[in-house]
């Protein structure tokens, strides 16, 4: 077996790992490593991601810290093939290497189709592509709010086009279309024209347009965030996607109310065209009007038509007039004949009123007056006696029933007092046996406390040891040489002291003999039959 080489430098476990850690970070400061995420269950508490890279042969684990996650424009997603930049160091409490990424992107353009797919089917899963969300455009908007750059040339087409057709107010809310930070300027904006309140000092749109120029799917890929789609999913106001070429699908071109192939399209659905609409507005004006006098005309013909088939005012009065005047001229023989009528009656009732006739009919009224009086109190006076019968009867029956109900309850008192009287008879033999079988319960338990007692061995000629502090001594080994112990008889107390030459106590046996134990129990048994039973 060789020997240790003498001469070789001593490590400790961190000085050692320290210098294998520059190594590696000298060898490896900067790199970019190609692989698969794996173990990726989202960010950490902290907020930084711990996952690893691989591929068919090999392994290595990743970290991103928070500062660097937060400005990366792709975030980490399990199974997503990805090309990551940053520094390769080691873990030291852990013996192994990992790489720390400061910059993430997919691996080609199928990991972002592939990324792209799965997002569509996770947004279409929670219905933010359903028909049913989409709003109608405003026909003709007074206030248009743009999200674009501000330097690019698709806010001059819009404008421009806007100019052409159907000049109105616009809104630019300035944001990058493209790199870090551009998903997150876009989804604010759209919030926030959604967040200025109506009639306020800035208008609030009527119309939206998202728009940005052609590219490739990593310069769109803004547009395919979740952030931009669901804030673009949330939006009160009407809103167009105009993102890229006609051949340039987004995610926001499902969620958007309307999707325009380009941004100059965008323009065109946002307003008509004001001359076309000036030429519309002259040809119905005219249409209206010859639709008014083709109607003034038609009612001016039937007015005539009418005109012609009325009869002349004199045709129409002649019948009336003709009755009028035979009316009016048999007027003065009716009222002759009316009043020679009334005449002939008046007379007749005159000559039926004579004094005679009048004086019997007072005698005939006053005789009527007489018996009906004579009626009236004999009534009363049978009512009377009727109702005076009526109550000597009641009277009587109240108070027979008086007298009954007395004597009713007065049996009833007399019953309630016996049983009164026998409960309480009954409570005394009760509370009697109680006191009694509690004196017995009550002397049975002094007997019984006095049979426990240790007293009562005493009694028999037994003796209790003391040790100075009070306690019983159990075993003669716990007395030491001139120990000053207290014994204690039945008829009072005596001090001794130990000696000192006493032989050693024998130790106990462990199980004493069966003999032993019988003998035992036969001295228990006597004393207990001359001691007799406490139960």
């Amino acid at each position: 077996m060789p020997e240790p080489l003498a001469n070789a430098p001593e490590f400790t476990v961190s000085e050692l790992s320290s210098a294998l850690k520059r190594t590696v970070e000298d060898a490896y400061g900067r790199v970019r490593v190609r692989g698969e995420i794996s173990g990726f269950r989202g960010a950490h508490s902290s907020g930084h991601c711990y996952f690893a890279l691989k591929d068919e042969g090999a392994k290595i684990d990743a970290v991103i810290w928070k500062s660097s996650l937060f400005r990366m424009r792709f975030k980490p997603q399990e199974g997503l093939e990805v090309i990551a930049t940053g520094k390769l160091t080691t873990f030291p409490g852990k013996s192994s290497y990992q790489i720390v990424i400061d910059a993430l992107e997919p691996a080609g353009v199928g990991a972002l189709m592939a990324l792209l797919e799965e997002r569509k089917k996770k947004l279409a899963a929670e219905g933010l592509f359903d028909a049913a969300r989409k709003q109608l455009l405003p026909w003709l908007p007074e206030v248009i709010g743009v999200v674009t750059s501000p330097t690019g040339a698709v806010i001059r087409d819009i404008l421009h086009r806007l100019q052409d057709r159907f000049p109105r107010r616009v809104l630019v809310w300035p944001v990058k279309v493209q790199g870090e930070g551009s998903a997150e300027q876009v989804a604010a904006a759209i919030r926030g024209f959604n967040a200025l309140p109506e009639g306020g000092r800035i208008p609030r749109p009527d119309l939206l347009i998202v728009a940005r120029g052609g590219g490739s799917l990593e310069d769109l890929w803004s547009f395919n965030e979740e952030i931009v789609v669901r804030a673009a999913a949330d939006s009160t106001i009407p809103l167009i996607s105009a993102v890229g070429h006609e051949t340039d699908i987004t995610l926001i071109d499902f969620v958007a109310d309307k999707r325009a192939p380009t941004p100059t399209a965008a323009a065109e659905m946002a307003v008509p065209v004001r001359s076309e609409l000036f030429v519309e507005v002259t040809a119905l004006a005219r249409r209206t009007m010859v639709c008014w006098q083709r109607g003034q005309e038609a009612r001016r013909n039937e007015l005539r038509a009418a005109a012609r088939a009325l009869p002349a005012a004199n045709e129409v009065l002649a019948i009336p007039r003709q009755r009028l005047d035979a009316a009016g001229s048999a007027l003065p023989r009716g009222l002759k004949a009316n009043t020679h009528a009334h005449f002939r009656r008046f007379a007749a009732s005159s000559a039926k009123l004579t004094l005679g006739v009048l004086h019997a009919q007072v005698s005939h009224a006053r005789q009527r007056l007489t018996v009906g009086s004579e009626r009236l109190t004999h009534c009363a006076r049978s009512l009377l006696h009727r109702r005076r019968d009526r109550f000597v009867a009641l009277e009587a029956r109240f108070k027979a029933s008086k007298l009954a109900n007395a004597q009713a309850q007065r049996a009833t008192i007399a019953r309630a007092r016996d049983r009164v009287h026998r409960l309480s008879d009954s409570a005394t033999r009760a509370i009697d046996t109680l006191l009694e079988r509690l004196d017995a319960q009550v002397t049975h338990r002094g007997q019984l406390l006095t049979a426990l007692s240790y007293r009562g061995v005493l009694a028999r000629g037994f003796a209790l040891v003391r040790d100075r502090e009070g306690h019983p001594v159990h075993r003669a080994a716990a007395i030491g040489p001139h120990a000053r112990l207290s014994v204690e008889f039945a008829d009072g107390n005596v001090g001794v002291t130990a000696d000192a030459d006493r032989p050693a106590a024998p130790a106990a046996p462990t199980s004493p003999p069966r003999s032993a134990a019988r003998e035992a129990r036969r001295r228990r048994a006597a004393q207990s039959a001359d001691q007799g039973s406490l139960f």
